[in-house]
């Protein structure tokens, strides 16, 4: 199967998307439906996809479900449950139940406090993610890191992937400290991660070249079989197209095999995509 990993659909005038204003996003600011993705299905070959959520609200998880039991290439649902209330165990409990739903990320990029992850009152949600047997999707900044890596020992048998690479700051340059925690959690830990969102970090503009290094390190260091790409689709568009990324990725992996697994064989296994 050609499986992209991380793809988003939502529709603005539900009201939960706080962070969908400002100019700088004006051009994803409109209903992006499944039927706006078929061109990009039939353009390459896509079998299947893992939709993500986009707003911390449990209603959006109901609304992608929703979305993922009418759409067939929507193979799994991401969604999102607030830690901070230890009653959302009922909807994390009741989504369990769906066919299509794999697990949750809570949007930690957006939380102010770095230490989040590691407060008493939210481990709860990490251990029911284990009891309940479902996916953690890692959504963070290189400043999480050391954090993320206490994490993922602390929960060594949690299903964990890393989306967008833990977003180095490309458009800055920024290599060697992020390379450095990156390689210490794939070598320290079972973690998987999504090669994916790396446009989104450089500057208008970018080319494969740009992109390469941090791809590169990414595929060296977890190896193509905990590695999966991702689209990030429609995100991608504010700096790119996913003609263009789709086309860097492959770039970065000229073994048939390995690409079989970046590009499907990898998610199928995360996902439990049959």
């Amino acid at each position: 199967m050609n499986i992209d990993s991380h793809q988003h659909f939502w529709s603005p005038s539900r009201g939960d998307y706080f962070w969908m204003s400002g100019d700088a996003v004006a051009p994803i600011r409109r209903d992006i439906l499944p039927k706006d993705f078929l061109a990009h299905k039939e353009r390459h070959g896509i079998d299947r996809t893992v939709l993500v959520q986009a707003a911390p609200t449990v209603e959006e998880t109901e609304y992608m479900l929703g979305l993922a039991d009418a759409t067939d290439f929507v193979a799994r649902v991401v969604g999102w449950i607030d830690f901070e209330k230890p009653a959302d165990l009922k909807h994390l409990q009741r989504f369990a139940a769906h066919k299509k739903f794999s697990g949750v990320r809570p949007m930690i990029q957006d939380i102010p406090d770095k230490d989040w992850m590691h407060r008493a009152d939210v481990q709860w949600g990490f251990q029911a993610i284990i009891d309940l047997d479902l996916t953690f999707d890692a959504l963070g900044f290189p400043i999480h890191l050391d954090n993320f890596l206490k994490l993922f020992n602390r929960y060594s048998t949690a299903r964990i992937v890393i989306d967008h690479c833990m977003k180095p700051v490309i458009r800055e340059s920024a290599f060697n400290d992020w390379a450095r925690g990156m390689k210490t959690i794939a070598r320290d830990t079972n973690v998987f991660c999504k090669l994916s969102g790396l446009p989104s970090e450089a500057k208008p503009g970018w080319t494969t070249e740009t992109l390469r290094p941090y791809a590169e390190h990414i595929i060296d260091v977890f190896g193509p079989a905990r590695v999966m790409w991702g689209s990030d689709w429609p995100v991608v568009e504010l700096n790119g197209t996913y003609a263009s990324w789709r086309s860097s990725a492959e770039s970065y992996l000229t073994n048939a095999e390995e690409r079989k697994e970046v590009f499907g064989g990898t998610a199928a296994r995360f996902y439990r995509i049959a």
